[in-house]
């Protein structure tokens, strides 16, 4: 499986152009780079940037998608070329979104990885969390250790989206003790707008990792917008937003609060409006590009392959195992389970 290559374009002024296989990125008082297609799998705007549309053409022929992200991170429009793959796999998930009973199981497996990752990041901030946050987060990994039980005998969808909301509350209670030592203020989830650094963060590191796994479901032969755990909306990712459920505490929140903790962000990476709402400024998106990079490259250990993986390999990986369990290869859909 290739490592997928991303170029992320932050200038508002900037211009984006086709010389023959080639991007050819002008920006205002950088100066013009130029990447090949070939190089890439994917175009993130995070600005206003300028795309022809023979630019547009040759990614959609090359497999490149282009993405626009809001100020906050939200996906304002994907570009990703024609529908392709099997015709009769997406059959197979429209019919199993379907089928109350196929779209539990699958539902469940997406809900049960979230807590049971959710408490292995929760126990890594135990290891080494200010005494006065220890009896807090020792509550969620009790809390997330019964809500696993929970999940796993959930009789409707609705009973396990309850489970999986007053879980996620308790984790965020977490989460806001293991930050109790890096300066940053974090009450509770704030999401549109996000409301504080915190917020902003994971907020817009959320968005990003949808992004990419919109692009590996559509790579795997399956329709985005076909969830289980999330039921289908017009104009809504459901499917993407179930596999990032179990895969954003390994790739996110650890990412975030590690950074917080180490004092990487400071005030000016952030702007504040008069509404309240709270975004990265120039710099410290660009901080946070970089650390996201970096996060991607690592390579982890992904129990069913039994071999490591670079993790950002793990939404394509998911979305794989997920089409081969419709496809009927798999007897069920084996969710990402952190490695401790």
């Amino acid at each position: 499986m290739r490592l997928s290559k991303t170029l992320y374009v932050t200038g508002h002024r900037t211009k984006i152009a086709l010389q023959k296989d080639s991007l050819i990125i002008s920006d205002p008082g950088k100066g013009k780079r130029r990447i090949p297609l070939e190089a890439l799998d994917s175009v993130v705007l995070l600005g206003n940037a300028q795309v022809t549309t023979q630019t547009m053409a040759a990614c959609t022929r090359r497999g490149v998608r282009i993405a626009s992200l809001s100020r906050g991170g939200k996906l304002r429009f994907y570009v990703g070329g024609p529908v392709s793959g099997n015709v009769y796999l997406r059959l197979a998930q429209l019919n199993a979104s379907q089928d109350s009973e196929q779209s539990l199981e699958i539902a469940r497996a997406v809900v049960v990885g979230k807590l049971r990752n959710s408490r292995s990041l929760t126990q890594r901030w135990l290891w080494d969390a200010r005494p006065e946050s220890r009896w807090t987060l020792r509550d969620c990994i009790e809390a997330l250790s019964d809500r696993v039980h929970a999940a796993e005998d959930a009789s409707s969808l609705d009973r396990l989206r309850g489970i999986e909301g007053d879980a996620a509350r308790r984790y965020f209670k977490a989460m806001r003790a293991a930050l109790w030592s890096s300066g940053m203020r974090f009450n509770a989830r704030t999401r549109r707008p996000p409301r504080d650094p915190v917020n902003c963060l994971l907020s817009f590191t959320y968005a990003m990792l949808v992004t990419e796994t919109v692009g590996s479901i559509e790579a795997a032969g399956l329709d985005p917008q076909v969830g289980f755990l999330h039921g289908i909306r017009p104009g809504r990712p459901s499917l993407a937003l179930d596999l990032v459920e179990e895969l954003r505490s390994s790739i996110a929140d650890r990412l975030v609060v590690a950074a917080l903790r180490r004092r990487q962000f400071q005030e000016d990476d952030f702007e504040s409006t008069p509404g309240g709402a709270c975004y990265l400024s120039g710099r410290g998106r660009s901080k946070l590009l970089k650390l996201w990079e970096a996060r991607r490259d690592e390579e982890i250990q992904h129990r069913l392959l039994a071999r490591n993986i670079p993790r950002a390999s793990l939404p394509s990986i998911q979305a794989t195992i997920l089409a081969r369990h419709l496809r009927g290869d798999l007897p069920t859909y084996v969710p990402y389970l952190v490695d401790m």
